[in-house]
């Protein structure tokens, strides 16, 4: 081939590229360099944001479900109190034992489903007042009691996990 097959159009040869070409090459990959770096920083924000999403949508869910489960283990709490209380009443006459027995393993079944599902009762008797598990309903002086000393328990309180499902209602000593 001759130098004249390779001339351009423009009466260049390949060889005779400006420099100023050059210059435009570079600026236009440091273009595309930073724009790559701004959709990859983008693609970071987002995908975090989305993490951040989706920890607070579970969170939200579980939170939901505990307050489902706590609205339906309160409504069987009066229910615990009625059996325990007809445990508590005078058992004679004819039949009154397999009543009592009957009451007895009604009483010991929804315990034991308070107990799966993570709830369990205050102990109250002999403890300290604690206004955060214990609703005072009456107060007495007693010789031979601390002040605060719960001296009564009059409806059980229970707890769910670390959380207060219902206060325990008590009578308090005083001095």
């Amino acid at each position: 081939m001759t130098d004249d097959a390779l001339e351009q159009k423009d009466g260049t040869t390949p060889t005779d590229v400006p420099a100023s070409a050059d210059a435009t090459d570079a600026a236009r990959e440091r273009t595309l360099q930073e724009e790559r770096d701004q959709f990859y920083d983008l693609l970071l924000r987002k995908t975090a944001e989305f993490e951040n999403y989706r920890k607070r949508i579970d969170r939200e869910r579980r939170e939901q479900a505990d307050r489902v489960a706590a609205d339906v283990l309160q409504d069987l709490l009066p229910i615990v109190d009625d059996l325990e209380l007809a445990l508590k009443a005078d058992s004679g006459g004819e039949g009154a034992g397999a009543y009592r027995k009957g009451v007895e393993l009604i009483h010991k079944q929804l315990v034991e489903l308070l107990k799966k599902r993570g709830v369990r009762a205050i102990d109250a008797l002999g403890a300290d007042f604690d206004p955060h598990v214990h609703q005072a309903v009456t107060t007495e002086t007693i010789e031979g009691r601390r002040d605060g000393e719960v001296i009564e328990e009059y409806r059980r309180g229970y707890l769910i996990g670390e959380r207060l499902l219902r206060p325990a209602m008590v009578k308090v000593a005083r001095s």
